[in-house]
């Protein structure tokens, strides 16, 4: 899987001429020159910031704390290099699912939807492959996923002492108050939450970095040495190989920016843009803020605290590192953090699997879905959180297959797109 998101990420790269580097300030611009423009028709779609938000909801998550921080564990230091690389590379791909999910949306029921299901059976020209990417998506994300999300914020809340399945009542009512509202209200609440989120975050990672500053070329060196020589670069604290390095670093990337799993394109289809290539350049912003700036800014807090080396995994890493940097407060920190990642990763979520609910069986059955998300959040907060990771990774692999075949064979529609926009726009 890791081999297939990779490959359609180099070859989207070279396809579109490095596309990342060439328009990454058109891409800023058009996130941001707008920001706080209304959408110009409130019933047709969202505007093109919130759909970003809305993406960012789902791609800012347990993965930018934990899943940088056990990247680190098992591959060493040397894992961000890979990350960054991945992430390079999944710029483009994030680029070409944002486009054709554009191309392929359509109205239903009154609303705008869109994603790989559509993309597959209009583009593609396959119902069975379609069919079968909107089960998997609905089960790994909608179900499945979210368990996993209201456990971490369960967690989150065992400082406080709290009940878990209590965390998880009060956040099922909290969600079920946002989704009965549709992608409209999805939208304006990540358009408020994400930047607030993301910002408190950078500035408290930003407070230990600066904190450490006279180590912050040390970091990075280190980052970069032990991605091609991680024993030597580490003393020897850490087994791990190049390989590791490789194995980890590109897979935590790619699963936390969500590029080519077929996810974050239901977001960017339901956006109103006048062309398609504008709302692809707005996806690619989604990955330099996920990866790039939030997942390099835990990795730096772990590296210069030191805490890398303690032999700690995971949450428990992270939590650590910002208790030796932001002292007392750096537990509760992660905690409040690891809350609103998790919950906004439930919205976004939640909405993508509502988009292939629709998809399958129409507007009826989206209340049976949502009662069943809900019930899941509840259960999820109770559970043994291992198998359902092992149940998620499953089904994430079966949803990225019928994509990345997609975007592979859809890659000229993509190109051509691209080429109109860079000619009339």
């Amino acid at each position: 899987m890791i081999t297939f998101l990779l490959g359609i990420g180099i070859l989207y790269t070279f396809r579109l001429g490095f596309i990342q580097v060439t328009m990454l300030k058109q891409a800023f611009v058009q996130t941001f020159g707008g920001m706080f423009k209304k959408n110009p028709d409130n019933k047709d779609g969202i505007s093109p910031f919130q759909a970003l938000a809305t993406s960012v909801a789902a791609q800012v998550g347990t993965g930018n704390l934990a899943g940088v921080a056990t990247a680190i564990a098992l591959g060493g230091p040397g894992a961000i290099f890979w990350m960054w690389v991945s992430s390079f590379f999944g710029m483009a791909t994030i680029f070409a699912e944002a486009v054709l999910a554009q191309k392929y949306k359509e109205e239903k029921d009154g609303q705008i939807v869109g994603g790989p299901a559509y993309y597959i059976r209009k583009g593609v020209g396959s119902k069975w492959l379609a069919g079968f990417f909107a089960v998997s998506i609905i089960i790994a994300l909608g179900f499945i996923g979210n368990m996993v999300q209201s456990n971490s914020i369960a967690a989150s809340f065992d400082t406080f002492n709290i009940p878990r399945v209590a965390v998880g009542i009060v956040v099922a009512i909290l969600i079920g108050f946002i989704i009965f509202g549709g992608i409209q209200r999805i939208a304006k609440i990540a358009e408020f939450v994400v930047p607030f989120m993301a910002l408190f975050y950078i500035g408290g990672s930003l407070v230990i970095v600066f904190a450490n500053f006279s180590g912050i070329v040390d970091a990075f060196i280190l980052i970069v040495e032990s991605a091609f020589n991680p024993a030597a670069a580490t003393g020897g604290v850490i087994g791990a190989t190049i390989k590791e390095a490789i194995r980890y670093g590109v897979s935590r990337g790619l699963f936390s920016n969500e590029a080519g799993m077929g996810s974050t394109p239901h977001a960017h289809a339901a956006a109103n843009v006048k062309h398609p290539a504008q709302q692809g350049l707005v996806a690619i912003i989604a990955v330099v803020i996920d990866t790039v700036i939030i997942c390099t800014l835990t990795a730096l807090v772990i590296i210069m605290t030191k805490s890398y080396e303690t032999g700690l995994n995971g949450i428990q890493l992270t939590q650590e590192s910002f208790t030796r940097g932001l002292g007392e407060f750096g537990h509760p920190f992660i905690a409040i953090c690891l809350f609103f990642f998790a919950f906004t990763t439930i919205l976004g979520w939640y909405y993508f699997g509502e988009n292939n609910i629709n998809y399958l069986f129409g507007k009826k059955g989206i209340s049976v879905y949502r009662a069943l998300v809900l019930l899941f959040i509840v259960l999820g907060s109770t559970l043994n959180v291992t198998l359902v990771w092992d149940l998620a990774d499953t089904f994430n692999a079966l949803m990225v297959l019928p994509n990345v075949i997609a975007l592979f064979i859809l890659s000229p529609v993509v190109v051509k797109i691209y080429k109109e926009y860079k000619t009339k726009w």
